[in-house]
């Protein structure tokens, strides 16, 4: 028993002192780097919607080559991957996963057929799901 308590007078260690300096560099790296590291996260969000968006419009691009229409009404976008009744010459379905995607931030890309920007419009709401924004929250669409 002697043996530890010399041992542990003798082995050293870390002062409380020492400990806080690096907790305090680490602390203020992380202060540094954190808002950076956000910064390109919500970047890359907002890419992965406008590559969704592109992905989706040649699906319906090809859907109305098929078909003579874009998807009118209901079912609307579920009409890319499956069979809608009334509908001829149906040759999908049109993306290669079976369901449809959902925005970065989890929500229902928005399709109105007809569109007041083109044919039709289609277009997230952001991560803050509301209609405008900015920077993060800004709306991705497939008109600007």
């Amino acid at each position: 028993m002697m043996k530890l308590k010399t041992c542990f007078v003798r082995c050293g260690g870390f002062t409380l002192i020492e400990l806080l300096v690096v907790m305090a560099i680490l602390a203020m790296l992380a202060g540094l780097v954190g808002p950076r590291v956000m910064n390109a996260l919500g970047e890359s969000k907002s890419k992965t919607a406008r590559v969704q968006l592109e992905e989706l419009s040649a699906a319906l691009d090809i859907y109305r080559l098929d078909t003579g229409n874009y998807p009118r009404g209901e079912p609307g976008l579920p009409a890319l991957v499956q069979r809608v009744d009334g509908v001829g010459n149906w040759n999908g379905p049109y993306l290669k996963k079976p369901r449809l995607p959902k925005d970065p931030w989890g929500a229902d890309y928005i399709y109105r057929y007809p569109g007041e920007h083109g044919d039709y419009d289609l277009y997230s709401l952001g991560s803050d799901g509301a209609e405008g924004g900015e920077g993060e929250a800004k709306d991705i669409n497939g008109w600007e």
